[in-house]
């Protein structure tokens, strides 16, 4: 027994696994997992990572919680996770900000690429192109062109370096070819506000924040940046309305530290596929105007690429605009 013992470890030594990753991965989960998320309680991350860690803990019968560790655009709550111990048992949820970190922040204390293990991507929701009530254009077209015509004698709000409105405002005068006035709100509410009292000119936000306001015509509205229309919205895509390249999505995805052993990442990618296919979520999701990922894109080998073309994409936008975090 002593010989096939010590065979067993010279094999296991030889082949350049460790032994502690072949002990987690064989009984994982063991014990309870924690989804670290980046922003505040009740915001739109949270409530996402809440319905997924939901689904997840009946998929793999140990519970899921989340803990909410918020400051400096989401890199603490990020820079934890990567330092984490890479077992399965401390993950991330973030949203299209952690592909615009890699630019916005230029001393970070992790590598977007190379600190995390994508598992999947959560969920999509689309933007929208809003203005006060008393805009003057009737369509996007006219929408861009005042952009154009007016350059920074209009104000754009938006609520926080990094965040999706940011992001859109940024892509907007970049497909304007102009930029405009910026005013940094703390959070979309305040900006909607000042909007509908015509105290702001123009706003990009998630469809889940101005829902309600389009459709009590209490501010204009353009178009959405989903590559497909949302339900309940009468609004064009802004591919359909003629400007393709205004295109975004605020969509989110999982993460495990980097070194995190192959069989445990795939278990918490099924996992993560598993709650997303669950008909609650999906009504929750509807509730929210967000689409669940699906199942092709909440892979490990997906959410890779797809991290990777996002960072691409934002980089030289963010440069061209010079706006960073430090």
């Amino acid at each position: 027994m002593l010989i096939r013992r010590r065979g067993l470890l010279a094999a296991t030594l030889a082949s350049g696994v460790a032994l502690p990753a072949l002990a987690q991965s064989g009984d994982f989960p063991n014990r309870s997992i924690t989804i670290t998320v980046p922003f505040a309680a009740g915001g739109p991350t949270d409530v996402i990572s809440r319905l997924v860690a939901e689904g997840m803990s009946r998929e793999l019968g140990q519970p899921v919680v989340v803990e909410n560790v918020t400051g400096a655009g989401g890199t603490i709550a990020a820079a934890r996770v990567a330092q984490a111990r890479p077992d399965g048992y401390t993950l991330l949820m973030h949203h299209i900000g952690l592909a615009s970190t890699a630019t916005l922040y230029r001393k970070l204390p992790f590598s977007v690429l190379e600190s995390f293990a994508p598992l999947g991507l959560a969920s999509d929701a689309a933007m929208t192109l809003v203005a006060r009530p008393d805009f003057p254009a009737t369509d996007l077209a006219g929408f861009m062109a005042a952009i154009r015509e007016q350059g920074d004698k209009l104000n754009l709000a938006h609520a926080g370096l990094g965040g999706a409105n940011q992001l859109c405002g940024m892509l907007l005068q970049h497909a304007a070819g102009k930029a405009v006035t910026t005013v940094v709100f703390r959070g979309s509410a305040p900006a909607i506000t000042d909007l509908m009292g015509g105290r702001i000119d123009i706003f990009c936000d998630q469809a889940t924040n101005t829902a309600n306001f389009i459709r009590e015509n209490r501010i204009k509205s353009y178009a959405v940046t989903s590559t497909g229309r949302v339900s309940g919205l009468e609004l064009p895509t802004t591919a359909e309305a003629g400007e393709p390249s205004i295109a975004m999505s605020t969509w989110h995805g999982l993460y495990a530290p980097a070194g995190t052993p192959e069989p445990v990442q795939q278990r918490l990618s099924a996992a993560l596929r598993a709650a997303l296919s669950e008909a609650r979520l999906k009504q929750r999701f509807a509730d929210l105007l967000t689409e669940p990922a699906s199942a092709d894109r909440a892979r490990p080998e997906f959410h890779r690429k797809f991290l990777a073309e996002e960072v691409a994409r934002w980089r030289p936008i963010i440069e061209a605009a010079g706006l960073y975090a430090d």
